[in-house]
This record gives C-alpha cells, structure tokens and sequence, in this order.
C-alpha cells in the first residue's frame, strides 16, 4: 500500500491515542544517509487557554530548533520529511508501540508491538485532570 494512506492511519491513531489519554510520545527516526536532520520528537504542550498543541523539537547535528502547531499542521510537517530524510515514526501509547514503515519500493506498513511506556506522559496526564482530554 502506498505509504500516504498508511501514514494517514498511523496518524489517525496518534489522534485517537491523545483523545483517549494514552499518548506518551512520538518520534521520527531513521534517516536517509548521513543528514543534517537527525530526530523530531513529539509532544503534548497546554496551552494558558485551556487547549493544547503540539510541541516539535527538531534535532540536527548542531543545534534543536522547537515549534508548536497545531495536530493538523503537525501531521503535513511530518508528512513532508516522509522519505525527505525520515524511513520511520514511531508513536509510543500505554496500549501499544506503533511504528510506521516506508520501504524502498514507497510502500508503508505499521507494525504494533508491546507498550514500551506504562504511563502516558505527564503533559497527557496534567490534560485529563484539566479536563482538556476526556478518555
């Protein structure tokens, strides 16, 4: 299958996966050859509104560059490094560990594995008793 409507479900899942108070963390890895871009990490931030957003740190070689947006904005900027450098995203829930996959050939695939984290992260946590997130 294609790798954009796969990404679409695993995406579809990291939204399901804050809606349902599990999220714990989201990174992109591995990358193309030896890049100036090395990581982006994940995750939540509160907003003094009583909303959240999503917080990106961008890790390269020598500095980390971090901006918030919004879950829309966030799923077309990690959609744009797909294949431009990142192979994989990793999305990490109390429920499960769901790696997305590009191989050579631009096909997708998810892959669910065991939870790594028991907890959702504190961020998750301080939403559900705001009331920001209701599970």
């Amino acid at each position: 299958m294609e790798y954009n409507s796969v990404f679409i479900q695993f995406y579809d899942q990291v939204k399901s996966s804050i809606n349902a108070g599990t999220f714990a963390k989201l990174t992109m890895a591995k990358t193309i050859g030896d890049t100036e871009l090395k990581n982006i990490y994940v995750r939540l931030n509160i907003l003094e509104t009583g909303g959240y957003n999503l917080a990106l740190t961008t890790r390269y070689k020598t500095e980390e560059i971090e901006s918030f947006h919004t879950v829309d904005e966030t799923f077309m900027i990690l959609r744009s490094y797909l294949k431009n450098p990142f192979l994989t995203a990793l999305l990490f829930t109390t429920e499960m560990d769901l790696t997305f996959k590009v191989n050579k050939k631009n096909i997708g695939s998810l892959v669910e594995q065991a939870p790594t984290f028991k907890n959702a992260s504190p961020v998750m946590l301080e939403m559900i008793e705001k009331g920001i997130v209701k599970p």
